[in-house]
């Protein structure tokens, strides 16, 4: 894994968007978001990727990360092992009116269910400016949704990590700590 990131057209970063199947709201509960912030840190650790900015919404997600993979490559990680965890999750505790939301027609090696839709968002990131904007987007997401009526308050984002005011039992670290500005 990098040790340090510069922000640049040499070393972009990936914005990603990833939007559950139907947009049914997967991660409404928080079981659900907690589950999901192990398997995205998780799938950081196995993939060899940074994680920079996050936020988990009821249907959908919002991800900063370096460019050490390939954007597929990274979206592979964080989709399947999130996925892998949420169904069987759902299993294990007899949802099955969930689990009959993200069936579908059996694929190649005997998937029955998918959580997220097959195509995702994924933008280049390569200016420190445009990095910090999809940061501040990703932050403001849940107060736009109603969520919250203070960025800070929504515990399923790393607004309070990156304005430093970071709480005791963070459900997911980011690694801003190892972004080398160049504009500071």
């Amino acid at each position: 894994m990098k040790s340090m990131v510069t922000i640049s057209r040499d070393t972009p970063c990936y914005y990603i968007t990833a939007v559950c199947k139907d947009r049914l709201p997967v991660f409404r509960t928080a079981p659900l978001k907690e589950l999901a912030c192990r398997a995205f840190d998780e799938a950081r650790t196995s993939g060899g990727f940074l994680l920079f900015a996050y936020v988990i919404m009821p249907d959908h997600i919002h991800v900063i990360t370096d460019g050490a993979r390939k954007a597929s490559q990274t979206l592979r990680y964080l989709k399947g092992i999130s996925a892998h965890r949420v169904i069987e999750y759902l299993k294990e505790r007899g949802y099955q009116s969930s689990l009959d939301k993200l069936r579908h027609e059996e694929r190649e090696r005997r998937y029955r269910y998918s959580l997220w839709e097959t195509e995702s968002n994924v933008f280049s990131l390569t200016s420190e400016r445009i990095f910090m904007q999809k940061v501040n987007y990703i932050h403001a997401n849940p107060v736009r949704a109603g969520l919250v009526e203070d960025q800070f308050d929504y515990r399923w984002s790393s607004a309070r990590i990156w304005a430093r005011r970071r709480w005791e039992d963070e459900p997911l670290e980011v690694d801003i700590d190892k972004i080398v500005w160049r504009s500071r």
